[in-house]
């Protein structure tokens, strides 16, 4: 498996971990009964459960830009250095980029969503033969 589709794959586990940690916390927050059931009248969600939604969004929105790129560059055999390093850089500032927003630490977090897009444009340029 090229490294780009393993960062993709890393990328997908990653995602299920932060499904885990919300659904514990929304679990913590709402209760296991109002978590099993149909979930029309739960109450205001926890900062922590919160926070964790939000986590999961931004990795899945994240994910809906990669993926397509890395599977396009598997599909075309298109494999760079420029690729590599998109796809590294996509998966640990993910990686990073959850860590503090579930740690809540502030000001950080957006550097490291932007070198997760930077990881992406880098991909999607690379897919066009730009700067490769």
């Amino acid at each position: 498996m090229s490294i780009e589709l393993t960062m993709l794959a890393l990328s997908v586990a990653l995602l299920f971990v932060l499904v885990l940690i919300q659904a514990a916390a929304g679990t913590q927050a709402q209760g296991v009964m109002n978590m099993a059931n149909d979930r029309d009248n739960l109450g205001p969600p926890s900062v922590w459960q919160a926070r964790t939604k939000r986590c999961v969004d931004n990795h899945r929105e994240g994910l809906i830009l990669f993926a397509p790129l890395a599977l396009i560059a598997a599909h075309q055999d298109i494999s760079t250095m420029m690729t590599v390093w998109g796809a590294q850089l996509f998966f640990y500032s993910r990686v990073a980029h959850a860590v503090v927003y579930l740690a809540g630490l502030p000001y950080i977090r957006p550097l490291f969503w932007s070198i997760g897009i930077v990881g992406t444009i880098m991909m999607f340029l690379a897919l066009f033969g730009i700067g490769a």
